[in-house]
């Protein structure tokens, strides 16, 4: 089912304003054998729009498997020939951009480690000048709204006009349920900064391991991403990469089926005006809120006034935690979760704690 450069660029166009965009394929490509039965696998699943395929992993440790290299490049290429479909690889370096171009890779995506590095995506963003190619942007490996945005500028500066984002998760100290942790917080407010840009879920990297993907695509969708790129291999037991959270092409297609696609809005007077009423509740909660707020700003800055006069330190740990306590006791009977209360209780004691500090200065 070969195409021309021509059909392909327009199907390319048309993939890219697709919701849900599905990407799909192994996290590495390992034999050209490998590679053209999972696609063609994929494909037979009638729900896959764009091809993947890791050409050079940027492994955490030296002697991991660090992908194919370049020669797994006309293996992509063959894949796209079989199966009519686009393909993607991951690039870091200007060498790798200009070796997937040669060989007619239609999408190229900045990962991870790349993103956490500016003089990286630099060196991607001038190969890059001049050329008329789709690029995906995977936040960086540290929970950094800042670098992720600084990249989407580079690459913009560049010239490219379809630039995308994928939310893979970050790395955070203490974390144990997922491989990266979502922080679907930072995946909303970027979105929120650049509503203009493709938001794509990326289960597969968040998860590290099958049982729970589909819980975490589903969360994605429930959000609003535009699509899922998830990591699919004809035997994931035996990839050289990353097996834990791969799963079959067919397993794919049904995991696709399972999902509930949800729409963004829907063209009913009656429910736009009982939403407006739910949305009028709580705007005036949140008035409540903030007045509520403002007066335990001021008790703490009387507080802090209190402490000066008296030579005493602004952060007292036995107080903090019985504030804790108290407030986990409370939220047990209002249903409010320990993880809440404590990133709500650890914001508002900063804050308490600013302005005590500014007294404790004047």
């Amino acid at each position: 089912m070969q195409q021309t450069s021509t059909t392909m660029r327009e199907t390319v166009q048309q993939v890219w304003k697709k919701r849900p965009m599905i990407i799909s394929g192994p996290c590495s490509a390992e034999t050209e054998e490998q590679v053209l039965e999972t696609a063609t696998r994929l494909a037979k699943t009638g729900k896959v729009d764009i091809l993947r395929a890791g050409i050079w992993k940027p492994r955490t440790r030296p002697g991991s498997f660090e992908g194919i290299g370049t020669k797994g490049l006309p293996w992509m290429q063959q894949a796209k020939k079989i199966t009519g479909l686009p393909v993607t690889v991951e690039v870091a370096t200007a060498k790798q951009v200009e070796d997937a171009l040669t060989f007619d890779v239609d999408v190229l995506w900045i990962g991870a480690r790349t993103t956490v590095n500016p003089f990286s995506v630099q060196d991607v963003a001038d190969a890059l000048r001049g050329v008329d190619v789709p690029v995906l942007i995977k936040n960086p490996i540290n929970p950094d709204l800042e670098l992720w945005t600084g990249a989407v500028e580079r690459v913009a500066k560049a010239g490219i006009k379809q630039i995308g984002l994928i939310h893979r998760g970050f790395s955070s100290y203490g974390n144990t349920e997922y491989r990266n942790a979502p922080m679907w917080h930072l995946a909303i407010e970027m979105k929120r900064r650049n509503p203009e840009l493709l938001m794509i879920n990326d289960p597969s990297h968040i998860s590290g391991r099958r049982d729970i993907l589909l819980d975490v695509a589903q969360k994605a969708i429930d959000l609003d991403m535009d699509g899922l790129i998830i990591e699919s291999h004809i035997d994931p037991d035996k990839a050289w990469s990353d097996a834990k959270q791969q799963i079959t092409p067919e397993r794919l297609g049904e995991m696709i089926g399972q999902i509930v696609w949800r729409k963004e809005d829907i063209n009913s007077e009656e429910f736009h005006a009982a939403l407006e009423k739910l949305r009028q509740q709580i705007n005036h909660l949140d008035d409540e809120l903030m007045q509520i707020l403002s007066q335990r700003m001021s008790i703490a800055e009387k507080i802090g006034e209190y402490k000066k006069n008296n030579n005493i330190t602004i952060l007292q740990t036995n107080r903090w935690n019985e504030i804790l306590e108290r407030a986990f006791k409370k939220g047990e009977k209002l249903n409010l979760s320990k993880e809440f209360i404590t990133k709500y209780f650890d914001a508002v004691h900063m804050e308490s704690i600013n302005h005590q500090n500014k007294i404790m200065n004047s």
